[in-house]
């Protein structure tokens, strides 16, 4: 009797426990899901008046930005295509850096060398983006400086920038992006079975072919998420490019001092009011369409590559 007691009481315990879990996990997804909420519904009801004040057409398809003239003016053209253009060749300059060295620590590096390799990777992750900006803004802009003057010496038209523009950030962003691309990429690759590396060196392949035809493919899906989470941080970055990209609106020319939609709200609003005060969370609704489509597009790709897998 007293063991059958014991059973039905550690059942009544591991219900409860159950129980409990389940609703503190339900309870973290319902926080999730209404910090989400607020967010999107703050952002909405701060931005969307400028839309109706200013119109979406001027807004987003005018190039002249000068909030506090006469008659003012809030085109934001140039800052979405300096976002676009910038997050574009950072991702394409840093991806497959981050990818090659991926492979690098997960498949090719001696087990030392990874030692000291990975732990410098993931502490690279750690450091605070401005320390980017600032090793950006000492470093990286007067040597842009120095080939400014050397390109454009004998240019009259030529409004130099002192090293800030739209090089520096994109090269800032790219290696900003690096530690995420990296980590997460080997994660994926290191997590491709053995027995599909085994497989295509037993059928005659070399360790090159197989990391290249085989363990890259399989690991694609991660891959393709650590791009995206890298796209993410780039589009989103604000105080690093802040310091490096002179943050005025000019359209996006590599020696054009710019201003990236994240620099935009960050340079105006501690000073703002009104509809300009408006327009800059406009401006977050942007950002906010920019990382919605990026997320439609992973989610396409991974389905594609699910049922490719299949």
């Amino acid at each position: 009797m007293k063991e059958v007691y014991s059973i039905k009481s550690n059942r009544k315990e591991k219900a409860v426990v159950e129980t409990v879990a389940q609703g503190i996990f339900t309870l973290c997804a319902a926080c999730a899901a209404l910090a989400v909420a607020v967010i999107c519904f703050y952002m909405i009801k701060n931005g969307t008046p400028a839309i109706f004040k200013v119109g979406l057409k001027e807004i987003l398809f005018t190039s002249t930005w000068a909030p506090a003239a006469a008659e003012p003016s809030y085109g934001i053209l140039w800052i979405i295509l300096t976002s676009i253009i910038g997050t574009t060749l950072a991702v394409l300059i840093g991806v497959p850096i981050g990818v090659l060295t991926a492979v690098f620590i997960a498949e090719v590096a001696p087990k030392k060398l990874v030692a000291v390799v990975q732990p410098a990777v993931e502490l690279l992750a750690g450091v605070p983006s401005v320390i980017y900006g600032l090793m950006g803004a000492y470093i990286l802009n007067p040597l842009m400086y120095k080939l400014e003057l050397w390109l454009f010496k004998d240019s009259s038209t030529h409004q130099f920038t002192g090293g800030a523009n739209l090089i520096s950030a994109v090269l800032v962003l790219a290696v900003m992006i690096l530690p995420t691309v990296i980590n997460v990429s080997t994660s994926s690759l290191k997590a491709v079975p053995l027995h599909m590396r085994s497989a295509s060196l037993a059928l005659g392949a070399s360790k090159i072919q197989t990391i290249f035809k085989v363990t890259i493919p399989a690991a694609w899906s991660g891959i393709i998420t650590a791009i995206v989470l890298g796209v993410g941080r780039a589009i989103g970055e604000a105080m690093a490019i802040t310091l490096v990209s002179g943050s005025s609106v000019n359209a996006p020319l590599p020696f054009n001092s710019v201003r990236f939609l994240t620099t935009a709200i960050v340079s105006e609003m501690g000073y703002t009011e009104g509809i300009h005060r408006q327009v800059l969370f406009t401006i977050g609704q942007v950002l906010f369409v920019f990382i919605m489509f990026i997320n439609v597009v992973l989610t396409k790709i991974l389905k594609k590559g699910a049922q490719a897998d299949a």
